[in-house]
C-alpha cells in the first residue's frame, strides 16, 4: 500500500480496466473492441451461446459474437460494476443486464462476471461466469 492506504496496481492495468468499464457503461462496446482488445484475444463463455461453442478466438470472431448478441436481443439496460483488480494483469467487472430475447419475447434480467487478462496494454483474454439459476 502507498502512503494514503491505497493499493497500487499497474498503470496499464488500471487504464485498461477503467476504460472498459467506462465504455460498457456508456454504450461504447464497439469502441472498446477497437481500442482495448488484442487482435489475437480469446473470449470464453461459461456455456455455449447461440450456434458457437464456448470459446471464440480473434478479434473478428469476438466482434461477430457481439453482433450475434445484439442481433438476438433487445438490450434495455446494461451496467458494469467495477473494475475489481487482481495482481499485475487481471480485472473483473460485474454486469447487470436487462434484455429481451427477440425470438421468444422473453424479458430477462441477468448478472454475469467478466474476468479480463491484460497483456501488452490490451485485453488478451476474457472469461464470463454466470450465476446459478433456479
Amino acid at each position: 500500500m502507498n502512503e494514503g492506504g491505497n493499493i497500487m496496481f499497474s498503470e496499464e492495468l488500471t487504464r485498461v480496466a477503467n476504460s472498459l468499464a467506462d465504455c460498457c457503461n456508456s454504450g461504447r462496446e464497439a469502441e472498446a473492441l477497437d481500442t482495448l482488445y488484442a487482435s489475437d484475444c480469446v473470449s470464453v463463455e461459461a456455456l455455449a451461446m447461440g450456434d458457437g461453442g464456448r470459446e471464440t478466438a480473434g478479434l473478428d470472431g469476438i466482434c461477430g459474437k457481439h453482433d450475434w448478441w445484439y442481433g438476438a436481443h433487445e438490450v434495455h439496460k446494461v451496467s458494469a460494476e467495477g473494475p475489481f483488480l487482481f495482481g499485475d494483469d487481471q480485472f473483473s467487472l460485474v454486469f447487470d443486464m436487462d434484455v429481451t430475447n427477440k425470438e421468444t419475447g422473453e424479458r430477462i434480467q441477468m448478472k454475469e462476471v467478466g474476468l479480463y487478462t491484460v497483456s501488452g496494454g490490451k485485453i488478451s483474454r476474457e472469461e464470463f461466469f454466470y450465476p446459478l439459476m433456479g
